[in-house]
């Protein structure tokens, strides 16, 4: 019988859903909505096809006790949904500041998901930045306005790697300061 490592991140509430810490029992949802191409698409790190040991690879680093990001599910089975709707997480970077990233499962598209977890994981600010940072590709229109929605400022254009489309993608860097 293998134990669960206990994750040492808050869990945070909103009013239709919790962010809770990963488990192993994440998995399949995970692997299932991940290998969804629209997803893969728009992130940078998801490979499509979703290659065999992925995401019990990504599961393993979001549980470990040294990762530089906490990971989030969007739970709402405590009001009778899903278990999982999609992931959000902090990533740590220098000077008091984090990335925050994000996606929603396709079933639960267009319901307000993205905007009401970006918001809980800002107000929360768990790891009491000065300031949050996001990226989101151009023809990710609605992940923008989430962004935008949420407070975050528009910074500038950058480009970033998308391993599911294997190519350099144009990007939109957004900040909120929180301090």
């Amino acid at each position: 019988m293998m134990l669960e490592t206990v994750v040492t991140q808050p869990a945070i509430e909103t009013e239709r859903f919790v962010l809770r810490p990963l488990r192993r029992s994440d998995e399949g949802k995970i692997g299932h909505y991940a290998a969804d191409e629209r997803v893969a698409r728009m992130t940078t790190s998801i490979p499509h096809p979703l290659p065999p040991g992925v995401t019990e690879n990504f599961v393993t680093r979001a549980l470990a006790e040294d990762r530089t990001e906490d990971i989030w599910a969007m739970d709402a089975s405590a009001s009778g949904g899903d278990e999982l709707m999609g992931l959000i997480a902090l990533e740590r970077l220098d000077r008091n500041q984090s990335e925050i990233g994000y996606w929603v499962a396709p079933p639960f598209w267009n319901e307000g998901i993205a905007q009401a977890a970006v918001e809980a994981l800002v107000n929360a600010n768990p790891f009491g930045n000065d300031a949050i940072f996001a990226s989101v590709f151009q023809d990710n229109l609605a992940s923008a306005k989430v962004l935008t929605n949420a407070g975050f400022v528009y910074l500038g254009d950058a480009e970033s790697f998308s391993v599911a489309r294997d190519a350099t993608v144009p990007t939109w860097t957004y900040s909120k300061k929180l301090r």
